[in-house]
């Protein structure tokens, strides 16, 4: 098996006394579209300033393509690097922007209009070559910043951040463009992001980041529906996590108790045990709603919670109701289209056992 193209082998970083990555091991295959996810502080921007040389490594190793590239200088690694505030020459024009890597790199002028073009027209600014930055949009300016960081074919694109000072209807945009870029062009992509949102749209994978470490690295649908633990349940998305007890496990079902000794079925991490404390994780929009005596029958699995509606709210798409039961207030989120429950009516709150997933406590 030919090894990976990107690989963090117990990578640590230390600002004097202070470890802001901990012996972080990660591999990441050419041609893949990798987000670092998390919160500010949890190290996932320094990983990513390791990668392209800007910071020093403090312990272990970063290789691309088999090299170890720890003491290897930035301009060597074939790297390009977009950041959040686009760092554009406001002297030079679009052109000469995107064609300042190449001009570093002593290339003949023939060959850098060519690659100029090209690189523009790969973002759908041919015919701004000629404006200053000054007189683009920001998603304009960052678009040059991005035909800048491609123009000269790196072997990886590092994003720091990109998107983050556009609004949100134009970041939206960015997202699924860069995301069509990385597919036509078949770009190795690392992207540093705290948008759990922009993360799911555009990875291949995620690996959430939380105090120096990687919690789970895994594809977008399993990082949302299949959490490791209670921080990735918490940070992607919104979750209702109820405390319980595991009562029986088999291969692809764990039956646990509430505190009640309501009896539910999910599935969930492995390594669980008879007996112990975990968490159920039950994501907003998994639940249906009925009324309070909906017979049995239209609850196959057996998954019920009785409740009463205390609060509706109507968010365009979706209708986000708040549910109290005797496991705790319930966010779920149901279409627009659905029932309107009123304030204090009964209900019962269904879902199918593929839905509920079970994490340690």
């Amino acid at each position: 098996m030919s090894a990976p193209f990107i690989s963090f082998s117990n990578t640590t970083k230390d600002y004097g006394s202070v470890r802001v990555v901990e012996n972080l091991n990660l591999d990441i295959e050419r041609g893949e579209f990798v987000s670092l996810l998390g919160p500010s502080g949890s190290g996932k921007t320094t990983l990513l300033m390791m990668l392209a040389g800007f910071e020093s490594v403090s312990g272990g190793t970063i290789a691309l393509d088999g090299r170890v590239i720890n003491d290897l200088p930035t301009y060597k690694r074939d790297m390009g690097v977009v950041f959040q505030n686009y760092a554009l020459f406001p002297h030079l024009t679009v052109a000469r922007n995107v064609a300042f890597p190449l001009e570093m790199r002593g290339e003949a002028k023939t060959a850098i209009a060519a690659k100029v073009k090209r690189a523009l027209d790969i973002v759908q600014l041919g015919s701004l070559a000629d404006r200053m930055p000054g007189q683009l949009s920001g998603g304009q300016q960052q678009r040059v910043a991005l035909a800048r960081a491609l123009v000269f074919e790196p072997r990886v694109v590092l994003m720091d951040e990109p998107l983050g000072a556009l609004d949100k209807q134009l970041r939206e945009q960015m997202q699924l463009d860069i995301r069509d870029l990385h597919h036509r062009l078949g770009l190795t992509i690392i992207f540093v992001t705290h948008d759990q949102d922009e993360a799911l749209t555009m990875s291949d994978r995620i690996a959430v980041f939380n105090a120096g470490k990687v919690q789970q690295c895994a594809s977008p649908r399993d990082v949302y529906d299949r959490p490791a633990n209670r921080f990735v349940a918490e940070f992607i998305g919104e979750t209702n996590l109820i405390d319980c007890r595991l009562r029986d496990v088999t291969a692809d079902r764990y039956t646990v108790a509430l505190a009640d000794g309501t009896l539910l079925t999910a599935q969930g991490v492995t390594g669980l045990r008879v007996d112990e404390a975990a968490l159920l994780s039950l994501r907003p929009e998994r639940f249906d709603i009925l009324s309070a005596d909906a017979g049995g029958d239209t609850v196959p699995t057996g998954n019920r919670l009785s409740g009463e509606i205390m609060d509706t709210v109507y968010q365009g798409d979706h209708l986000r109701i708040v549910i109290d039961t005797a496991a705790g207030r319930i966010i779920a989120r149901t279409g627009r289209k659905v029932q309107e429950w009123p304030i204090g009516a009964k209900v019962a709150l269904t879902f199918c056992t593929g839905d509920g997933w079970v994490i340690p406590a």
